[in-house]
């Protein structure tokens, strides 16, 4: 296989994206084939490499006891500079997928989509192990996946497995159901009440140096960095792969957003995959 060649296996949980990220690779200039049974897998990368192409395969569930077989050959694959691209989303966010497509879960048989789940996640389990790339999609957008690969696989950007959700949010519309960790800034000024900041938002300069400005908000915007500086790398320990960080005000427009965006400005200068929601400005 030529060095100079990129060789990816797009796996993952059923409804997580695989084909959508299949088809993204291809528009990137990759050579795409789907469920390719695993025993042509060598050769198939080999030839793309002889033709001077880069490649992806998609693996999934369907390929039956054939993606068993896999484990024995990933150490070699490995070493020929085939990487495994593996794509994750909750239990949850596939249910609904699944739900709102009335598609059937390919091991689910007669029994419930959850059913399903819980049996592929057993079967594909070596294969997140030994995955080079783990993307979370359960709240990524098109855009923001298409956007991911792209710096990957075309622009050879850095990547950590570990992503990190900065979401801001309003308490009278409810706590995001997702978030693991949620933080309560209604304790800071509030900008609400100053009638030529009412209307704007946190990603508004006037709205953003009224509560920077505040003293307590930077030495609390200092130890929620110190805390997630230390609590990250032990999630990380514990295998865990997605973090949702929620900042909560009142309404989700002023101090939350501040602070979010205080945070994500943090996090963008260290190595975890970071991005940014502000759920009441959509």
């Amino acid at each position: 296989m030529s060095s100079d060649r990129k060789y990816v296996i797009v796996t993952g949980m059923s409804g997580a994206g695989r084909s959508a990220a299949l088809k993204m690779l291809e528009d990137a200039g990759f050579f795409c084939v789907d469920n390719l049974p695993v025993p042509f897998l060598t050769k198939f990368f080999e030839m793309s490499g002889d033709l001077g192409m880069n490649a992806a395969v998609g693996l999934d569930c369907r390929a039956g006891k054939g993606i068993e077989t896999l484990e024995d050959k990933v150490s070699f694959l490995k070493e020929k500079n085939v990487k495994i691209l593996f794509l994750e989303a909750s239990d949850e966010i596939l249910i609904r997928r699944y739900k709102e497509t009335r598609r059937t879960h390919p091991l689910a048989g007669v029994d419930r989509v959850e059913d399903g789940i819980t049996r592929e996640r057993k079967r594909i389990a070596f294969l997140k192990q030994n995955a080079d790339y783990i993307i979370d999609t359960s709240r990524l957008i098109t855009r923001e996946l298409r956007a991911e690969l792209y710096r990957i696989f075309v622009q050879n950007g850095a990547f950590s497995n570990f992503q990190v959700t900065v979401l801001s949010f309003g308490y009278k519309y409810g706590i995001p159901a997702d978030a693991d960790l949620v933080f309560d800034v209604r304790f800071l000024p509030n900008p609400f009440y100053i009638p030529e900041l009412k209307k704007l938002t946190g990603n508004d300069k006037p709205v953003h140096d009224y509560v920077m400005d505040s003293e307590k908000s930077r030495q609390f915007l200092d130890k929620l960095t110190d805390m997630i500086d230390f609590l990250i790398p032990n999630y990380m320990d514990e295998g865990k792969t997605n973090l949702v960080i929620a900042i909560g005000c009142t309404g989700g427009q002023h101090r939350s957003v501040t602070i979010a965006n205080e945070l994500y400005e943090w996090l963008s200068h260290t190595e975890y995959n970071a991005r940014l929601e502000h759920r009441e400005l959509h």
